[in-house]
């Protein structure tokens, strides 16, 4: 079988789809799929181009706006190509223009990954803009998909609340168990730390991440537990999207927190590595995602997880990995309090939970298992995977 991946950024700018569509088509490809990835350059595609390994990669320059990802060529090399299926990672951009028109052409099936994009919090961001992109094109190609990837439940209701009553497979992403044996250093300096215990968050520094909600219920905490700054500290680490970061720092400095709080900017490799092993907690105040990774990565290295409703992994707090958290101040004043005042047992036993819950449901080989039973029975007739809801 034949798949052609679709996406807009094949780099770390993609956020988190940088490392979920390249960790799926790389486990796909290992079990047999011929991969083909068809993405548009921008400041960091040459540099990443490395990580996607074996991967046929082709790549083309954006004219225009860079959101919409207009590309001239990216259609031709589909064609060019000839799949037996598409699929197509993320909305609102060219290539699900490119997608549906191929589709038209070829009479082939394909899957589209919306990614969290379709969730509320994400459809009223930008409103006008989606609505008009639906107008012109995203509905039609939503509609006519032979099957809509959901990475949990609350996706899927996403899904059918936009009037979508495709078949959806509900397929979470996954994750590829760390090395803790090897011990990275902290990419933090020792003098900004100072002894304290490390509440983490790491992803795109995003107002729909939350943070600004974060650092008023930090600011809170500390006012009620002044002592708290000696033992306690807040690291943020991600790389910066629209000058939010520089809002940040001003609102922790109006909240006279900014010696609790460190910027570690943009974390990779080692350096990500490095933070979560020397975290105490990770923490993620998000207004919406798909089914965020740095949840299960925290989890993988064994860290207790602070989690709004919005980050769709119910299974954590059901199984005792996580502390729900509403996504407002209140909530992660509450939520960091739970937190520090565990002891470092409490602590370790939570983490200890997530990396089991991570080894059971979130590991790529059983993700990618999977995804591999829903393109068979796309392609080949194979039968329909329970992980696929019909309307």
């Amino acid at each position: 079988m034949h798949c052609a991946v679709l996406t807009s950024s094949i780099s770390r700018l993609a956020g988190g789809l940088f490392v979920s569509t390249r960790k799926l088509s790389m486990h796909l490809l290992a079990r047999g799929i011929e991969i083909d990835v068809l993405g548009v350059r921008d400041t960091y595609s040459n540099e990443d181009l490395s990580v996607w390994q074996d991967i046929g990669m082709h790549l083309f320059d954006a004219h225009g706006p860079h959101a919409f990802a207009y590309a001239p060529g990216y259609a031709a090399k589909l064609d060019a190509l000839a799949p037996d299926l598409v699929h197509c990672h993320g909305l609102w951009q060219y290539p699900s223009v490119v997608c549906a028109r191929w589709a038209e052409r070829h009479r082939r099936p394909y899957l589209v990954s919306p990614r969290g994009m379709l969730d509320s919090w994400a459809l009223a961001n930008s409103r006008l803009k989606k609505q008009i992109a639906a107008v012109c094109f995203q509905r039609r190609h939503l509609q006519h998909a032979a099957c809509l990837h959901a990475l949990c439940e609350s996706e899927a209701a996403s899904m059918r609340a936009y009037g979508l009553t495709n078949p959806i497979c509900v397929v979470p992403n996954g994750i590829d168990m760390p090395d803790t044996e090897t011990e990275h250093p902290a990419p933090w300096p020792t003098k900004i730390v100072e002894g304290r215990h490390v509440i983490l968050f790491l992803g795109r520094l995003h107002p729909k991440k939350g943070l600004a909600n974060l650092l008023e219920g930090w600011g809170v905490l500390l006012r009620d537990h002044p002592g708290m700054r000696h033992t306690w500290c807040l690291v943020i680490g991600g790389w910066d999207q629209g000058g939010h970061r520089a809002e940040l720092e001003r609102r922790a400095a109006k909240l006279g927190i900014s010696d609790s709080v460190w910027f570690a900017g943009p974390l990779h490799g080692t350096e990500k590595a490095g933070a979560f092993q020397h975290a105490a907690a990770f923490i993620l105040p998000s207004f919406s995602e798909g089914l965020p990774m740095a949840i299960l990565e925290a989890w993988s290295y064994g860290l207790p997880v602070g989690a709004t409703p919005e980050c769709n992994l119910p299974e954590g707090p059901a199984a005792g990995a996580a502390v729900a958290m509403s996504a407002d101040a209140v909530g992660a004043r509450t939520c960091l309090e739970s937190m520090t005042s565990m002891s470092s047992d409490e602590r370790i036993a939570m983490g200890e939970k997530g990396r089991c819950l991570v080894r059971e449901q979130f590991t790529w080989e059983v993700v990618s298992t999977q995804m591999l039973a829903v393109y068979e029975w796309l392609c080949n007739g194979a039968s329909r995977p329970d992980c696929v809801h019909l309307p």
